[in-house]
């Protein structure tokens, strides 16, 4: 009797085991962490985005439109890909007096690497001309 009941145990014990071995559903906790690490880099972007020179004449005004946390399953070194996306308006003055006004859209690619525990820069793929 005890030899079956240590078998039962065991077999139990593996088939619980196993249920945590299939897909992994994405940890809320750590998307959180890193969506808010994301949008530290777009406050960061956003700052020094807006900070002109004046002699230049130009004002700037970056507002963030989106960002975008995807996880990556398979890569564990990069487990996420990110995005920031912006609004940016440029105000400059004619010679004239009058201003002049140009809205554009940005978008920043990031991944996050457990290398440095933190986004690293995507650069955008040359276009072949």
């Amino acid at each position: 009797m005890r030899m079956s009941s240590t078998i039962g145990a065991a077999v139990i014990s593996l088939a619980l085991a196993g249920a945590g071995c299939g897909p992994k559903a994405p940890d809320k906790a750590a998307r959180e962490a890193v969506t808010a690490s994301l949008q530290q880099e777009a406050d960061l972007l956003k700052r020094d985005g807006e900070k002109l020179d004046p002699v230049l004449g130009v004002k700037a005004t970056w507002t963030v439109e989106g960002l975008d946390v995807v996880e990556r399953p398979n890569d564990p070194d990069r487990p996420w890909s990110g995005a920031i996306r912006f609004k940016i308006k440029s105000e400059t003055q004619d010679t004239d007096g009058k201003v002049v006004t140009d809205e554009f859209e940005r978008r920043f690619d990031y991944l996050y690497t457990t290398a440095v525990n933190g986004w690293i820069f995507q650069m955008p793929d040359a276009k072949a001309p």
